[in-house]
């Protein structure tokens, strides 16, 4: 092999890995402070249309148009931009929709930037919306919580209440909803469950990761949203935003009633300087198969 041919794949081969080093970090600002996101190389699509349409500016002064405490906030609808107050938001998009990409590594735990979709019935292969996402905030969960399946639980409760012998455990869980105590009904549903077992024959267990289990009960997310949505990101900074802006209250549609605009930057990083300035590190590469 000559000098000159050897002089050009070693180039090559040094800038490839030079560019394999960087990545992308999302800066999310609003008026109670500023969020900083990675996004995942597991989910590609996700990533180069987020990194798009931030290019574009296309977020920015939209609103984060949907805000529940305890859950997540959301935003991402251009509908926002020019939306008059008490306007229904959460119907607008870019015109298209990205192909779902649910890696199982990937969590709904507190920081998680998740994209938003149609449900099930509409659609079906869980697609998600061109813009819209939301950033769970959700709250310290139960071991016994983080191990129940929510499809076999939710099946077997159904079976449960059929019995009109079990009304007053409904209409209790009923009375707490309408009072508005969510967090005493999902306790109180949560004490049924080993009776629901017994008299249903459902078992509503599932096995849960050593990480995932710490993470949910000690930082808190949303698992009923596992292998249903897309989580391509995670905030690494800014964690106390999402709260301040959960807090903020809010109309019957869960629509602040008070504006709190985006305007979301992009900027390419070696991951070293990312990891030294925000002190993260980077996981090993996931399992991308499909839920």
């Amino acid at each position: 092999m000559n000098k000159s041919l050897l002089l050009i794949l070693l180039i090559s081969f040094i800038t490839t890995c030079c560019a394999q080093e960087k990545d992308y970090v999302v800066t999310i600002k609003t008026k109670y402070g500023d969020m900083v996101a990675i996004l995942y190389d597991e989910t590609p699509k996700h990533k180069q249309n987020f990194i798009k349409l931030a290019k574009e500016h296309f977020y920015d002064s939209l609103l984060f148009h949907r805000v529940i405490e305890g859950f997540m906030i959301q935003g991402g609808d251009p509908d926002s931009k020019k939306a008059g107050k008490g306007q229904m938001l959460g119907r607008g998009g870019p015109g298209y929709t990205v192909d779902a990409e649910i890696v199982p590594q990937y969590y709904h735990d507190k920081g998680s930037l998740s994209a938003a979709r149609l449900g099930n019935e509409q659609n079906p292969s869980r697609a998600s919306s061109g813009s819209q996402f939301y950033i769970v905030q959700g709250s310290k969960i139960s071991e016994g919580e983080v191990k129940t399946d929510p499809a076999k639980f939710n099946q077997a409760l159904q079976q449960f209440f059929s019995n009109p012998a079990n009304q007053p455990a409904y209409d209790t869980i009923a009375r707490l909803f309408q009072a508005g105590n969510q967090k005493e009904a999902q306790e109180f549903i949560m004490k049924l469950k080993p009776r629901v077992e017994q008299q249903t024959g459902i078992k509503a267990e599932r096995e849960v990761s050593p990480e995932k289990l710490t993470a949910y009960t000690t930082i808190g997310g949303a698992p009923q949203l596992d292998g249903e949505y897309t989580v391509f990101g995670k905030v690494i900074k800014g964690l106390d935003v999402i709260d301040k802006i959960a807090e903020q209250q809010t109309d019957q549609a869960d629509r602040p009633l008070e504006d709190i605009r985006m305007v979301v930057t992009v900027e390419e990083l070696s991951k070293k300087k990312i990891e030294k300035l925000y002190g993260y590190h980077y996981p090993p590469k996931a399992n991308t198969k499909k839920k």
